[in-house]
C-alpha cells in the first residue's frame, strides 16, 4: 500500500470505487494532488474486471466521428445528448491511445490503426471495439491498477465502504451546500472514520445487484447514486436498465456473461429446434441494440415456456473460438459445455444502470465539491438504451475531464468536520432481518420491474418498497451499521429511483417497455427526479442541455 499523505500536505482527493473510472481520475490527479482511493471489497473486484467485449474507439479509415455519433443516437433511441455523444467521440482515439501508452494488452492486428485488431458489437455500423481477446476490462484494471499501487501519491484503502457524504447540513451551518468530505466504515475494525477531502470522487459502478438474476459483481448496490441522491443531488433516466441479452443459464454460474461480440462475429441465437428467431423481430438481427435483443428473447421464451434459449457459434469453428473467445470458451467448457460443439443456454439478466447522478462533462454534480464518474452517473450519452462498449469510453474520457476541473479550481476553505456519532446506537441483535428484506426486494424488482412492465406492477412494487425503505430506516437508526445494512439501504433508495422514474414515463422507449403505453411518443425528454425534501422526491420530467 502506498503511504498516505501527511498532515501538513494539502487535502487529499477521495475517490469512492476503484475500476475503471476511479483509477482514471486517480493517474490524471495523482502528478499534482494527493489522492486517497476506497473500495469496499479487494481492490480487483468490480464491473471493471468483468467487461469482456471492448472500448470503442474512432480509429479505422473507414469511421468517423459521425458515424460514432449517429450510432449512439440510435442506439440511445432518441434521449441522447449530442453534444454529450460527440465529446465522447471526439475523444475515443485519445483515451484508447492512453491506454496503449500505459501499456494495455488489447489484441493485436498489424494492419489495423494503431495495430489493434478491431471487432464490431450490436448497434455499431463498423469495426471500432478495441479488445484484449474477451477479457478486455480485466486487462485495463490490471494495468491501472499495478501504476496506481506503485504511485507515491495514492493511497489505496480495501475494505473500507462509504457510508454518507459530509455536507454543509451535518455542520449545521446557514450557508451554500458543499460536500466536505465523506464517512467511511472500515469493514476489518467496524470503526467509521471521518475522511476531509478537497473533493470526493463518485465512481462506485451501477445498481444492478436490485435484481435477482444481474451480471454484476457483487460490488454494484448504487452506492454513489444512492449517496449522492441523499445529499440533494438530481438523478437521471434510472428507469432505463439494460438487460444484456445473453447470460449464461447454468445451475453453477448464475452471473457470467456471454460477450456480446460473440454475435458480433456471427454467433446465431435459437430456439431449442434449432430455428433461428432474431430476423423475425429485427432486420439486423443478433446486431441488433441490446434492448431489442433482451426483449426478443423474453418474447420467444414466454412464447414456447422456455427457461433460455441458446446461443450457436458452433459454425465458427474451435481455433476461432479458442483465439477470439479464451475466456467463454474455457468457462463454458469447465462447466461441461463445449462452444465449438454446442450451443450456448444463455437468458438475459440486468447488466448497466443507464440513468444515474446528474453530472455535466467534468463530472461536476448539482453538489459543489462532489463529482461523479462511470455508470454512476447520468450525462446524457446512453440515453434509453448504451451503446455497446461506450462504457469504458465513457470512464476513461470523462474521468481525464474531471481530474482537470478538480485541479482546476482552487481548494476551499475547510471546517472541522463532525465525527461520526453512534451514541444512540447498540448491535445488532438479529442480522436474519436483512438477508431476508435484501431477497425480498430483489425478487420483486425482478418480477415487478423486469425487461417488460406494467403500471400495476409498478405500483405495487413501489407499496412494498416504501414498507421495505421504512424498515430499513428503522434499523439503520437504532443498530450499529455493516457492510450488509449500507447496501441494502443504498439498494432500496435505488429501486424507489428506478420505480419512480418507470411511473413517470408513459411510453415505450429503448430499455423501458410498458404493456400500458407500448407507443413512442414522437417527442421525449429524460426522466430527472429532484429531491425537494429529506423525506421523498418530487419529480419532474425535462430535458437537459449545456
Amino acid at each position: 500500500m502506498s503511504p498516505a499523505p501527511s498532515a501538513s500536505d494539502a487535502l487529499p482527493v477521495v475517490i469512492v470505487g476503484a475500476g475503471l473510472a476511479g483509477l482514471t481520475v486517480a493517474l490524471h490527479l495523482a502528478q499534482d494532488q494527493p489522492v486517497v482511493v476506497i473500495a469496499k471489497r479487494e481492490l480487483t473486484e468490480g464491473a471493471t474486471a468483468w467487461a469482456q467485449g471492448g472500448i470503442v474507439g474512432v480509429l479505422g479509415s473507414d469511421d468517423s466521428i459521425e458515424s460514432h455519433v449517429r450510432d449512439t443516437q440510435e442506439a440511445g433511441a432518441g434521449l441522447v445528448e449530442e453534444h454529450t455523444a460527440r465529446y465522447i467521440a471526439q475523444n475515443s482515439a485519445e483515451a484508447v491511445e492512453w491506454l496503449v501508452e500505459r501499456g494495455v494488452p488489447f489484441s493485436p492486428d498489424p494492419a489495423g490503426p494503431l495495430g489493434l485488431h478491431l471487432t464490431r458489437e450490436g448497434g455499431h455500423a463498423v469495426r471500432r471495439i478495441a479488445h484484449a481477446a474477451d477479457a478486455t476490462g480485466k486487462a485495463i484494471h490490471d494495468v491501472l491498477l499495478d501504476e496506481v499501487r506503485r504511485h507515491p501519491n495514492i493511497t489505496l484503502r480495501e475494505r473500507w465502504m462509504a457510508l454518507d457524504l459530509i455536507t454543509t447540513r451535518h455542520l449545521k451551518r446557514e450557508e451554500q451546500p458543499h460536500c466536505y468530505g465523506i464517512y467511511v466504515l472500515d469493514i476489518d475494525s467496524q470503526r467509521v472514520e471521518t475522511l476531509p477531502a478537497r473533493a470526493v470522487v463518485l465512481a462506485t459502478g451501477g445498481a444492478g445487484k436490485v435484481y435477482r438474476y444481474t451480471t454484476n459483481p457483487d460490488t454494484s448496490t448504487g452506492d454513489g447514486i444512492a449517496m449522492a441522491w441523499r445529499a440533494g443531488c438530481r438523478v437521471g433516466n434510472m428507469e432505463f436498465v439494460q438487460f444484456h441479452p445473453t447470460c449464461l443459464y447454468h445451475p453453477q454460474e448464475r452471473s457470467f456473461l456471454i460477450t456480446e461480440a460473440l454475435r458480433g462475429e456471427g454467433g446465431q441465437l435459437k430456439l431449442p429446434d434449432g430455428t433461428r428467431f432474431m430476423p423475425a423481430h429485427d432486420e439486423r438481427g443478433e446486431l441488433a441494440p441490446r434492448d431489442i435483443v433482451a426483449r426478443a428473447i423474453d418474447f420467444e421464451m414466454k412464447k414456447h415456456g422456455l427457461d433460455n434459449v441458446l446461443l450457436d457459434a458452433t459454425h465458427l469453428g474451435e481455433a476461432f473460438l479458442k483465439e477470439h473467445f479464451p475466456t467463454v470458451y474455457t468457462r463454458c467448457l469447465s462447466l461441461g459445455i463445449d462452444i465449438a460443439r454446442q450451443p450456448i443456454p444463455v437468458v438475459p439478466a440486468a447488466h448497466y444502470t443507464c440513468g444515474g447522478v446528474v453530472t455535466d462533462l467534468h463530472g461536476r454534480t448539482d453538489l459543489p465539491g462532489l463529482y461523479a464518474v462511470g455508470e454512476t452517473t447520468y450525462t446524457g450519452l446512453h440515453g434509453a438504451n448504451r451503446l455497446a462498449s461506450n462504457s469504458l469510453l465513457e470512464c476513461v474520457v470523462l474521468g481525464r475531464s474531471c481530474a482537470e476541473d478538480i485541479l482546476r479550481r482552487p481548494e476551499p476553505a475547510h471546517p472541522p468536520l463532525p465525527a461520526w456519532d453512534e451514541s444512540q446506537v447498540e448491535n445488532a441483535d438479529e442480522q436474519v432481518v436483512i438477508a431476508h428484506n435484501w431477497d425480498e426486494l430483489r425478487l420483486l424488482m425482478w418480477n415487478y420491474v423486469g425487461i417488460v412492465r406494467t403500471t400495476k406492477r409498478l405500483e405495487r412494487a413501489l407499496h412494498r418498497i416504501k414498507l421495505l425503505k421504512s424498515e430499513i430506516d428503522d434499523y439503520y437508526a437504532n443498530f450499529r451499521v455493516n457492510r450488509d445494512l449500507l447496501e441494502l439501504r443504498n439498494l432500496v433508495d435505488c429501486a424507489e429511483l428506478i420505480v419512480r422514474s418507470a411511473l413517470m414515463r408513459h411510453e415505450s422507449r429503448g430499455l423501458h417497455y410498458s404493456r400500458d403505453f407500448p407507443n413512442t411518443l414522437p417527442v421525449s425528454f429524460p426522466t430527472v427526479l429532484v429531491r425537494r425534501a429529506r423525506s421523498g422526491a418530487k419529480p419532474k420530467v425535462y430535458g437537459l442541455s449545456g
